[in-house]
């Protein structure tokens, strides 16, 4: 099976489920990631491009540049660090290793460091970066055992390793044998130690070729079909994000649990969440004296003697049959349990019982997990495969954890997708989508309307073929959201002004008017009437009046003298408004001190009714 290159959520992100989404099972984060970026600082790294474009030095700041920031909001407890070797300068722990320069220690990403790689950009940046630490001899051994004691001296525990060497240079050491065997014998030895190590090369005049010396020391990748492979230079800055973020990004799995094909077959298969909410971050409280983080702690008192209460005597109850029912907290979770967590395979149907309006909520993504039980790569390969050769969906019954109700997954295949530099775009795996009960699906009855005719249809018909597009989640961002983390990034990196952000959102009419043309004006003689002006002003209420500009008064109700003594007599004078009441306290002359509808009353009911 092929490396999952897709996107997956961070874990602060991953915790973050939309409202009524359960989480998704016992998944507890084991560790901090950490990346090391090894940049080669020789001076082929330097060299301007005839056509005008920015020299792979530039290429290469720029890239960790945006890792630095997109770290510092998706995940901003990572390790990072910024490494350049063949330098004339040397600057490590007690200057072991010549030509090596550490710019950044492995720690977190900041303000400082995204200030120190921007002034190591563009002209400036390469006059700075050729002062600071010069172009000297390359010992690539050296600099891979200067970035294993870098992952040494961390105390921490880190749950993922990873080195991305940025170079321009088949052969960094020119042929000489005894380098290349010392930089092959440090690159396992960092493979050993569970540090993954992956080539990001760059444009080389006569291209650059992978078999020379590089084959050995960069990590294999999963797929056994890539081996063989030799993939395309990175040329522009568009295509190295792309292949960093495809590597750099957690491919950390929400939950992991078993898929049951039958009795007796069991196959480990993660859980995966391809779209997460994204949201502003949470407040931070700090304390005022030392600007420190504050942890709050919740304590249960009992309301009459004040004394704390532990957490076993804290009893739940539910009164039924007006008598109250108190449960033990293991009670209360066997009510709740149906099943052991897990995926239960009941049986396949075609895709086409497969309709949109069954989506409830975003889908998952599933992947085998060959670390937890051997086999179950090779066994969802084959039920992936078959599947999709039948185009068919397997059904489940899932329960993501304990106590949880069951859910039932439409399990849908999909195939490896890669792109034009050979990096994947798509993984293989299912999609679990989430299926709805009964209850969930509404029968609507809808107002009756007037129906339109096939000509208005037809019209509107090439309307929409006009104004039609290929939809990219990725193409659309938050522009508040966007904002929010500009101004930020301005506020920290001592920025005058944020950089502007565009709306995207927001419809492009001149474009929809220049592919429309003449079909709206065609509809609306179609649809409207001559006189409609949908952008009129509504008619006034009221019709101005033909003398003194103000509006007409209603004509006031009278009520004669036999119809007022008739609702005395009745008691149903309460059935007439205050104008009515007030104009007939003025027709018969009574007088009264107030003018509310009671006051009224009983002033017509002393004159009236005797």
């Amino acid at each position: 099976m092929a490396d999952w290159n897709s996107f997956c959520p961070s874990e602060d992100a991953a915790e973050e489920l939309e409202e009524g989404e359960e989480a998704e099972g016992d998944y507890k984060v084991t560790g901090r990631d950490s990346l090391v970026f090894l940049v080669d600082a020789s001076k082929e790294m330097f060299i301007k491009r005839k056509d005008g474009e920015p020299s792979n030095f530039d290429l290469t700041m720029q890239c960790v540049r945006t890792v630095y920031t997109s770290k510092i909001i998706s995940s901003h407890r990572d390790l990072v660090a910024l490494v350049f070797y063949g330098t004339e300068q040397s600057k490590n722990p007690r200057n072991s290793f010549k030509h090596v320069y550490i710019y950044h220690d492995l720690d977190e990403p900041g303000a400082q460091r995204v200030q120190g790689v921007d002034a190591l950009r563009g002209e400036k940046g390469a006059k700075l970066a050729s002062e600071q630490m010069g172009s000297g001899e390359t010992s690539l051994g050296d600099a891979l055992w200067c970035c294993a004691n870098l992952y040494s001296d961390i105390k921490l525990r880190l749950s993922h390793k990873r080195l991305m060497l940025f170079t321009c240079r088949d052969q960094p050491h020119e042929g000489d044998s005894g380098k290349d065997r010392q930089a092959r014998t440090k690159a396992g030895d960092l493979q050993g130690t569970g540090v993954v190590i992956d080539l990001m090369h760059l444009m080389k005049p006569g291209g650059f070729d992978v078999s020379l010396f590089f084959r050995d020391v960069i990590s294999p990748p999963e797929d056994e079909s890539q081996l063989g492979l030799q993939v395309d230079a990175c040329e522009k800055l568009e295509d190295l994000q792309k292949r960093v973020r495809a590597k750099e990004q957690k491919k950390r799995a929400t939950s992991r649990i078993s898929l049951c094909l039958g009795e007796g077959m069991n196959v480990a298969v993660g859980i995966y969440s391809t779209a997460v909410t994204a949201r502003k971050p949470t407040a931070v409280r700090l304390y005022r004296e030392s600007n420190e983080p504050v942890r709050s702690k919740t304590r249960t008192f009992h309301t009459q003697t004040g004394s704390l209460l532990l957490p076993s005597e804290i009893k739940k109850a539910l009164v039924y049959g007006k008598k109250q029912i108190v449960m033990e907290k293991d009670e209360v979770d066997a009510i709740k349990k149906f099943d052991d967590p897990g995926m239960f395979l009941i049986g396949f149907k075609p895709m086409e019982k497969l309709k949109l309006h069954h989506h409830m909520r975003p889908s998952v993504f599933i992947y085998p997990e060959e670390e937890q039980v051997k086999g179950s790569a090779c066994v969802f390969s084959a039920l992936l495969t078959k599947c999709s050769e039948k185009n068919v969906f397997a059904m489940c019954r899932y329960i993501p954890r304990r106590n949880m109700p069951p859910r039932f997954l439409a399990l849908v295949p999909q195939k490896e997708e890669t792109d034009e530099g050979r990096v994947q775009t798509t993984p293989p795996g299912f999609n679990g989508i989430f299926l709805p009960y009964a209850d969930d699906i509404r029968t609507l009855d809808p107002p009756k309307h007037p129906s339109a005719s096939t000509t208005q249809v037809d019209k509107m018909k090439q309307i929409v073929s006009k104004l039609r597009f290929r939809y990219r989640a990725d193409a659309f961002e938050n522009p508040v959201l966007q904002q929010h983390y500009r101004n930020l990034e301005a506020l920290a990196l001592d920025m005058n002004v944020p950089e502007s952000t565009e709306d995207l959102i927001m419809p492009k009419l001149e474009q929809m008017d220049g592919r429309l043309g003449p079909l709206v004006q065609e509809f609306k003689d179609l649809v409207y009437p001559a006189d409609y002006n949908p952008e009129g002003k509504p008619a006034a209420k009221r019709r101005a009046a033909d003398s003194g500009g103000g509006a007409e008064k209603k004509p006031k109700a009278e009520v004669s003298e036999s119809e007022l003594r008739a609702h005395v007599q009745d008691g149903t004078l309460g059935k007439l408004t205050v104008p009515v009441l007030k104009e007939a306290c003025k027709q018969f002359g009574v007088k009264t001190t107030g003018t509310k509808k009671q006051e009224l009353m009983d002033a017509l009911t002393a004159k009236l009714g005797s």
